[in-house]
């Protein structure tokens, strides 16, 4: 059984990752930008039309002094001139009265109706537009000088100071000369450049008989001089102008003409309407959509706020481009068919072709057409932000899993090989894989494998690196067995369910292990409490015969002896030598130099490095500061939060642990060398026995490798230059054979490391309608960046100078925030969420609208017990069963 409404899900929220079936399905990675459901966005021209600018300009001051006055706009949203403020409003959702709406209707039915008009400038089109029989000639004239005058707009960077003060003069504006401030409009930056802009004309105008109504569409958009505040072509112009009525009339009419054209699919009507019929139509169609607030349950003083996303406009395309065009009923269920509740397609990279390695030809030929854009896709500073963000954090996981395979091999391998390996095959993967986005690194199932090969090799008196020579030749054998025969197309069978699993474990794992470095670290630094043996207070009186000074020692009994004392605190400085060396502080001059609680600062910078990167990738969407600064802050979290971490140790001058890396290029191992012998002291039997264990670990690193691949590849995620998972794989193996002849460790697919890579390279929107919340774009897709941070990573041997200086609890910060980022991002932990909440404070998810409550716990019940099952168990197997499907972890 599969969702409905998955489509409206998918349009209003990226990130929650609603499923195509009963919360499960399958995900496979994004199809080319010619899908069909935007083939089909392309011939209703929702993708095709420029945006739409719309301005209202209402007509002040009847009868006295007439004057043009801007009042209100749109884009998405309406803003409206708070005069006495002297600024636009805040972005909302426009409300209208239906009566302004049926009276726009009536008056457009006995106006002028003009479409392809071919005006050039304001002048022609004032003299198109007052060509109505009813006017004599002078009103003509009277009419025209007055659409001639220019407006007074309301534009931030203008000469005049404020509403108020001395308008411009009021001359004329036949000449589409638009004016210094119209350049300099902050709004222009804000608008699309392939933008046309739509005026609104109303007011009361005594001098008319009867109303005056006026729709253009200019065959070809120009820029008429100053009646717009943004200097872009003009594409319609609506009059609406007349004698005195009750209330507000002209003005609300003004305002309906103007949501009209803010609407998506009038918009769309109305630019291929070839007559007045079409126009009432496509106005009549919008009344049919029109939603109705009743008047005791509403003030109309109140503006509604935009929501944080739009619904899609494509099931309303579908009706439209029935009514219009007339398609038939098949082919618009065929359509329905294709989005719908049914059975999905696998995608292309998924689907067998039946020839040997016929997979990976597919692969090689999808990515080769991408190879250049790769490159050129990263000249972005976007990128920059990432290597730094990336390839801090793949070094200190290369020191950690560095050190616990010193650990688990007795030498034979160590941070030196960790880093060799990481830089060489990282390196190699982005530059030939087929998904370049994914960061190999090292992980604990690997970890297990190396320490269970090693332990049966000292057990059994083997020479441990020619044996794992042959394990390493035997998995990329298979690993290319599976290539070949395109064993990869099995991925299409990961579920919602497994994918969510595995991703919340890894994720659970970085935070268990950002913690438990943090309370190691409080084991090799005790936290220093009073009341211990031998704390005391410490106080220096002058000697009565005139000596310099004499050190008296007061034993402390209970708080109130300290309060009680005159000094009223304990001076540490004043402890003599011999008790300030026992007391872990160290004698200079005549005083005591004391070290401090490292415990506590640690864990000050642990937090502050985690509170801060997350504090500044939020500032994206906070109300303070400028665009610009909000999305550098943002882009550059993670990095802000190491320097400001860095600065505060450096700052306090602490003894906090620092980052080490090796210093001398060469084995850890003594006497060996770079290439591993392939027999050594092992009989030449072994060779062909390696291949049993090698089973084990090709299984182990197919489905590692492939759950990841599956999990980055995910259609939100937008991804237009496809994935490679036979690629990848077959990339896997052959620097599998390569790592294993150099004596240097396994690599996989990192599932949290890789989400933080492209979390960080995530586009968005940089032009949005005011009040518009930027738009989630796809990912800046490249290798670049993955390539320099692997190469940076190879050189960290000759940065020791400069990395000595960053504090590890800064690094367990960015560990955990990694960790709890990429927990965030999967629907698993909103479901939840839901376990906790009343049904009324339930938020309003569209999965709920189609699944019944008590299914949905059930669904998150079973994925919470397999995930217990998966970290519980007895010590010694938590431990294994976190070391085998995570980073490894400390102590």
């Amino acid at each position: 059984m599969k969702l409905q409404g998955q489509e409206e899900y998918e349009a209003s929220s990226a990130h929650e990752n609603v499923s195509a079936g009963e919360l499960e399905s399958d995900h496979g990675p994004s199809h080319s930008p010619g899908s069909s459901s935007e083939t089909d966005s392309r011939e209703l021209g929702v993708c095709t039309d420029p945006p739409l600018f719309i301005q209202l300009n209402e007509l002040l001051g009847w009868p006295e002094a007439l004057e043009w006055r801007e009042t209100g706009r749109w884009m998405l949203f309406e803003e409206k001139l708070e005069v006495d403020a002297g600024r636009w409003s805040a972005p909302h959702v426009p409300t209208l009265a239906l009566p302004s709406l049926q009276h726009l209707r009536s008056l457009l039915v006995k106006g002028l109706v003009l479409l392809d008009c071919p005006a050039r400038n304001l002048l022609e089109l004032v003299e198109q537009v007052i060509r109505v029989e009813s006017l004599s000639p002078e009103l003509r004239g009277q009419l025209q000088a007055l659409l001639l005058q220019r407006p007074q707009h309301h534009i931030q960077t203008r000469t005049w100071p404020c509403w108020g003060s001395t308008p411009p003069k009021k001359v004329p504006h036949n000449e589409n000369v638009p004016l210094k401030e119209q350049h300099q409009n902050p709004l222009r930056q804000k608008l699309p450049p392939e933008a046309e802009v739509a005026t609104v004309l109303a007011g009361e105008l005594g001098f008319l008989p009867q109303p005056l109504g006026a729709f253009v569409r200019l065959r070809d958009p120009v820029v008429l001089g100053t009646l717009t505040e943004v200097p872009l072509p003009s594409r319609f112009f609506c009059l609406l102008l007349g004698p005195a009525m009750p209330g507000r009339g002209y003005h609300e009419m003004g305002r309906a003409a103007a949501v009209l054209l803010s609407d998506p699919q009038f918009q769309w009507s109305v630019r291929r309407a070839s007559n007045l019929h079409d126009l009432l139509a496509a106005l009549d169609a919008f009344l049919e959509e029109v939603t109705v607030l009743p008047p005791g349950r509403w003030d109309p003083t109140a503006r509604i706020l935009p929501p944080k996303c739009l619904s899609s406009q494509h099931k309303r395309s579908l009706s439209r481009k029935r009514e219009v065009e007339g398609f038939s009923t098949r082919r618009m269920a065929g359509a329905e068919d294709r989005r719908g509740p049914g059975p999905q397609v696998p995608c292309p990279e998924l689907q067998r072709t039946g020839r040997l390695f016929g997979g990976l030809v597919q692969d090689v030929n999808r990515k080769a057409s991408w190879y250049t854009t790769d490159f050129l896709d990263a000249l972005h500073p976007q990128c920059f932000s990432a290597v730094l963000y990336i390839y801090l954090a793949t070094v200190t996981n290369a020191i950690t899993f560095g050190g616990l395979l010193g650990d688990a091999t007795d030498g034979a391998q160590g941070v030196l090989e960790s880093f060799l390996g990481t830089a060489v095959a990282g390196a190699a993967f982005c530059l030939l894989a087929g998904q370049p986005l994914t960061i190999l690194s090292s992980t604990g199932p690997v970890l297990v494998f190396e320490r269970l090969l090693f332990s049966f090799s000292r057990d059994h008196n083997l020479d441990y690196l020619p044996f794992r020579l042959w394990v390493g030749i035997w998995v990329a054998t298979f690993c290319l067995v599976l290539v070949a025969t395109e064993a990869s197309v099995l991925v299409r069978y990961f579920t919602r369910f497994t994918e969510e699993g595995f991703c919340a474990l890894i994720s659970f794992i970085f935070i268990y292990d950002a913690l438990g470095k943090m309370v190691n670290l409080t084991h090799a630094y005790p936290i220093q409490r009073p009341g211990f043996p031998g704390y005391g207070c410490f106080c220096q009186y002058p000697d009565p015969q005139g000596n310099e000074s004499q050190w008296a020692t007061t034993k402390q009994k209970n708080r109130d002896d300290i309060l009680s004392m005159d000094l009223g605190l304990v001076n540490a400085s004043l402890l003599p030598p011999s008790e300030c060396t026992q007391q872990g502080g160290q004698p200079r001059g005549p005083g005591c130099h004391t070290v401090p609680d490292i415990a506590f600062f640690s864990l000050l910078l642990f937090l502050t490095s985690f509170f801060f990167a997350t504090a500044f990738k939020h500032v994206k969407t906070s109300s303070f500061f400028p665009s610009v600064v909000r999305k550098v802050l943002s882009d550059f979290s993670s990095v802000l939060a190491i320097l400001l971490g860095c600065g505060l140790d450096a700052f306090l001058g602490l003894a906090t642990p620092k980052l080490t890396v090796p210093t001398e290029f060469k084995p850890t191992l003594p006497g060996r060398g770079w290439l591993v012998s392939p027999f050594g002291a092992n009989p030449w039997w072994l060779s062909v026995a390696a291949a049993l264990p090698a089973l084990l670990l090709t299984i182990l690193i197919f489905m590692d490798q492939q759950i990841t691949a599956v999990i980055l590849n995910r259609a939100e995620y937008k991804l237009q230059k496809g994935a490679g998972f036979h690629l990848d794989l077959f990339c896997v193996a052959v620097l599998i054979l390569l790592t294993s002849a150099l004596g240097l460790p396994w690599y996989v697919s990192a599932t949290v490391i890789s989400l933080a890579h492209m979390d960080s390279l995530r586009r968005e929107s940089r032009v949005c309608a005011p009040g518009e919340a930027p738009s989630f774009l796809g990912i800046r897709e490249q290798r670049l960046t993955g390539l320099v941070v692997f190469i940076l990573t190879g050189f960290s041997i000759f940065l020791a100078p400069v990395l000595k200086f960053i504090p590890m609890p800064v690094l367990y910060g960015i560990f955990l925030y990694m960790g709890v980022a990429a927990l965030s991002s999967i629907q698993f932990v909103k479901r939840v969420q839901l376990l906790l909440m009343p049904a009324k404070h339930q938020p309003d998810l569209m999965l709920l609208r189609h699944v019944p409550l008590n299914r949905v716990h059930l669904f998150t019940a079973i994925q919470l017990v397999c995930l217990v099952a998966g970290l519980g168990g007895c010590p010694k197997g938590t431990r294994v069963v976190l070391l085998a499907t995570g980073t490894p972890l400390a102590g």
